[in-house]
């Protein structure tokens, strides 16, 4: 009753309070536990100290003790995107327009993971946590609004998983992922006799099944090397497009999204009986996200296209833990995550997403045998991001083109309740 109020809570604080950034490349959120967020996720399939590892790693399971291992997580994010104009040229938005009002926010990242022993080496688990998302909003005052002045995306993901421990030095471990996909965008429509009044605002939503594997490799005492692979999730979004121009009009349309795989390679090493070095490189598929079309669901239509054209990347994370006593460990990482956006011209109003390093530090209090708190702190520090993006008439023609610079930086404190029980 308890595991099922809990994950309840959950369900309900992602649906309602996740929107405001991302914090790994692209739209993806990196930041599924506070254990993690103190290393930058430095290792994180190879880690395994906590349920957390059903989503980094389903079979680090394997390695939590007999009974009920539950983690309740929550991250504030706050992020902030500002637009530096330059020499925005073609269509301008009437003099009121500016470079818009600070683009990110500040959000609550809610994620809830539980396992149990089935027996010594079977383990069953569930997480359930928002694996995609994002939210900018500029206003419509933004210079760049024929572009996008808001988009809202947010993917919840329950991932039930089970865990095998074969040998004493091979775990396998498998998961389902079902996910929950909300997507909202908006935009001006570059018509010059009305500016004034002119948004168009497209809504979708889907769900999509996917899965999870992982491997963890223990080949000798204080050594453990991780592997995993998260497939691709593809939604068919349904939904809405709604013209200002055209209120009493609502076109039904489809689009379809695929969120990219991951493979990730991890190593914890204990240097020392305090000490211990992690380590991960991770893939993410991202060209698979490369236009969202947006089609009338009646005609066949195509009624507005979303150009993205994203690369995939590579993430590299170093971090350490150090028990300093029985009671405490500290934690300390860095990262450098690669962006899927290619040039300037393919960098969008509402994702000007660029490479980013990550600096993190966090502890684990020990509060008695069955129960301990986990916190941890990011800063994102994100390479400078030019965008020259064009804005194209119904014949695509260039009516618009956004130059500027995009400065973003992000802060990200964790929290974790950690608690075990027969």
């Amino acid at each position: 009753m308890r595991l099922r109020s809990l994950a309840s809570v959950v369900i309900c604080l992602a649906g309602l309070l996740l929107g405001g950034g991302v914090q790994s490349a692209g739209f993806q959120l990196q930041n599924q536990t506070g254990s993690g967020n103190g290393n930058a996720y430095a290792g994180a399939a190879a880690v395994a100290d906590d349920a957390g590892t059903i989503f980094f790693n389903p079979a680090g399971m394997t390695l939590l003790p007999q009974g009920h291992s539950v983690a309740l997580a929550g991250t504030v994010l706050n992020r902030s995107v500002n637009l530096s104009d330059g020499s925005t040229s073609g269509l301008l938005p009437p003099p009121s327009l500016s470079n818009g009002k600070d683009g990110g926010g500040t959000v609550l990242v809610p994620a809830f993971y539980w396992s149990y022993a089935v027996n010594p080496a079977t383990r069953l688990g569930l997480g359930i946590s928002p694996s995609f998302g994002n939210q900018t909003d500029y206003g419509f005052d933004f210079i760049g609004r024929y572009s996008g002045h808001y988009a809202k995306l947010r993917q919840i993901n329950v991932n039930p998983s089970v865990a095998f421990a074969l040998n004493p030095q091979w775990s396998i471990g498998f998961g389902i992922d079902y996910a929950q996909n909300d997507t909202e965008f908006r935009q001006g429509s570059p018509l010059p006799s009305v500016l004034a009044n002119n948004d168009v605002t497209v809504k979708g939503d889907d769900h999509a099944f996917g899965y999870n594997a992982g491997l963890l490799f223990r080949p000798q005492p204080g050594t453990r090397l991780g592997l995993t692979y998260r497939s691709e999730l593809r939604f068919r979004l349904e939904g809405t497009l709604d013209s200002t121009l055209t209120p009493t009009i609502d076109n039904h349309v489809r689009a379809r999204l695929t969120t990219p795989a991951q493979v990730s390679f991890a190593l914890a090493q204990e240097l020392s009986d305090r000490l211990e070095l992690l380590g991960d490189l991770s893939w993410t598929g991202w060209s698979s996200v490369n236009t969202l079309d947006v089609i009338d669901r009646s005609s066949g239509a195509l009624l507005n296209s979303l150009s993205y054209r994203f690369r995939d990347t590579w993430r590299v994370g170093i971090g350490m833990n150090y028990r300093y006593n029985d009671a405490w460990k500290w934690r300390a990482g860095v990262a450098w995550d690669q962006t899927p956006v290619r040039s300037a011209t393919d960098r969008t109003m509402t994702l000007p997403d660029s490479n980013r390093t990550w600096l993190a530090f966090g502890a684990r209090y020990a509060v008695d045998k069955d129960n301990s708190i986990d916190i941890g702190y990011a800063h994102v520090f994100f390479a400078g991001a030019p965008t020259e993006r064009a804005v194209k008439s119904a014949l695509g023609t260039t009516v618009q083109t956004v130059s500027g610079t995009f400065d973003a930086r992000a802060d990200l404190l964790s929290l974790q309740w950690n608690y075990h029980f027969r």
